[in-house]
């Protein structure tokens, strides 16, 4: 038995489903191809205001009756927008699966953005900017995302400026949706221990007269990237670094090998290059990590920490030796396997998770018209040579291409 099954209705939108025997718990979103580099720069930050208002109220239900209706049958109902997806999900017993397919249509295809709940949540949403504002690690990351991607969309703020978020009203709303929609860019994905058979005889009940929509895609990639090196004196305790620049796109071959790279360099396990010279060597930093987040035509590749700012300059030493030590000697075999192995048990790992997997598919389904298995996924990564992390490390991280954004005490 495959471990995916899709089924696409006549409007376009695609079913994927997974079932998950052993659970009574089913994951379910509706995930569109569309997020927040497809706005205008006078719509930036409208793809996640649209977010916030799909809860607002829709032509049967108002907010309250949005909120409740998983709730109070001890579900869970939530969304989020990123660079190139917007997404609304839920997760639910088995038994009040058709309830959460029945409210993410009703969310997605039928807000109404009444004008008294678009002016309570642009506050809500001017506070979650004053949040993140205040949030160093956090607001680094978006000002750095301005400096790699400078005058492109992907360089601008999520969540939007405070001018746009004030000027944004109903009309923007349909504006963008009708702009953007399109039904054969839109995917309902499913996993827990629902039969196929199910799924679709739901998915169709509640998505098939979905009218048919088309919308021309238009991304076009980054040109001409500068590298900068940008300080900017805070009221903060510790100085906060971003350093990165762009990287491989979704359908690039060197998508893996690099993302294994980042992996070693600075992943989430506590032996990290980076780690273990930073943190456990020298004491210098609470945290540091590497991220690689490729996009259908580039890709972003960057390195955050913070410190005391009397130590900046070491920590910053001590990355480019960590670089310079993978670029002048190829790692060993026993390494090259030890690092195959550690990347294999964190993907395995986040495979356990359902909502996770329910979520990388109907990304994988729009990206790139399929799912990879986990076999597959391992067979490419026993592939990696350690010429070629070499390679890699020589061509990325050359450090007269590396942006770097630091945040400095006042």
């Amino acid at each position: 038995m495959s471990d995916y099954q899709v089924y696409t209705l006549p409007n376009g939108i695609r079913i994927i489903h997974r079932q998950v025997p052993y659970t009574q718990i089913v994951h379910c979103g509706i995930m569109l191809d569309m997020g927040s580099r497809d706005e205008r720069p006078e719509q930036t930050g409208l793809a996640h205001f649209w977010e916030h208002m799909a809860f607002k109220g829709t032509k049967k239900r108002k907010s309250y009756h949005i909120i409740n209706r998983l709730e109070s049958v001890g579900g869970e109902l939530n969304a989020y927008t990123t660079k190139e997806k917007i997404c609304f999900h839920a997760s639910v017993l088995d038994a009040h699966f058709e309830k959460s397919v029945e409210l993410l249509a009703d969310i997605t295809f039928n807000s109404t953005f009444p004008e008294n709940q678009i002016e309570r949540e642009r506050n809500v949403i001017l506070e979650e900017m004053s949040m993140y504002l205040d949030s160093p690690e956090d607001a680094i990351q978006d000002d750095f995302d301005g400096i790699v991607f400078a005058n492109h969309q992907l360089g601008a703020n999520i969540l939007g400026t405070q001018e746009s978020v004030k000027s944004f009203n109903r009309k923007d709303l349909q504006q963008f949706i009708a702009q953007n929609m399109d039904t054969e860019r839109i995917v309902l994905s499913i996993v827990g221990n629902i039969p196929f058979k199910k799924a679709i005889q739901i998915g169709e009940k509640y998505l098939r007269e979905i009218p048919s929509t088309k919308a021309t895609l238009i991304r076009t990639p980054p040109q001409n990237y500068q590298p900068q090196r940008v300080t900017i004196k805070k009221p903060i305790t510790q100085a906060h670094c971003a350093i990165g620049r762009p990287a491989y796109p979704l359908n690039d071959e060197r998508r893996l090998p690099f993302f294994m790279l980042v992996n070693l360099l600075g992943g989430p396990g506590l032996n990290s290059r980076f780690n273990m010279t930073l943190r456990e060597k020298h004491g210098l930093v609470y945290g540091i990590d590497a991220n690689y987040s490729p996009f259908i035509d580039t890709g972003f590749v960057g390195i955050y920490f913070a410190t005391d700012k009397d130590n900046l300059e070491k920590a910053n030493s001590l990355i480019m030796k960590e670089i310079q030590l993978l670029k002048e000697k190829p790692l060993g075999k026993q390494q090259l396997h030890a690092t195959k192995e550690q990347l294999m048990g964190q993907l395995a790992m986040a495979e356990e998770s359902n909502q996770s997997f329910m979520l990388m598919m109907a990304k994988s389904i729009l990206d790139l018209d399929r799912v990879d298995s986990l076999p597959s996924i391992f067979d490419e990564i026993r592939k990696i040579g350690a010429t070629q992390l070499q390679e890699l490390t020589y061509e990325m991280f050359d450090e007269t291409q590396l942006s770097r954004l630091t945040f400095l005490p006042d």
